[in-house]
């Protein structure tokens, strides 16, 4: 297994599927450009690989707080792990 930024139209577009288990609203051919365009502001899709098949998605942004100060927010996250 490997882990991997979602980085190409074609890895984001690979990792619809397993998103849209946790997204039921998500529509296939609007994704690349929803994630793209939360990717302006920050916004990161990783995922976990086994061969051919990905087992799990990750939507993630670095973030800011006055509370906690910077971290890691998880927007999303589909394991079939």
């Amino acid at each position: 297994m490997r882990c991997r930024l979602a980085k190409t139209d074609e890895e984001i577009l690979a990792c619809y599927s397993v998103m849209a288990e946790l997204r039921l609203h998500l529509v296939k051919h609007a994704f690349v450009t929803q994630v793209r365009r939360q990717q302006q502001h920050g916004y990161c899709l990783a995922y976990l690989e086994d061969g051919e098949d990905i087992q799990a998605v990750v939507g993630f942004c670095m973030a800011e707080f006055l509370a906690w100060g910077r971290c890691l927010y998880v927007a999303d996250l589909v394991s079939f792990v």
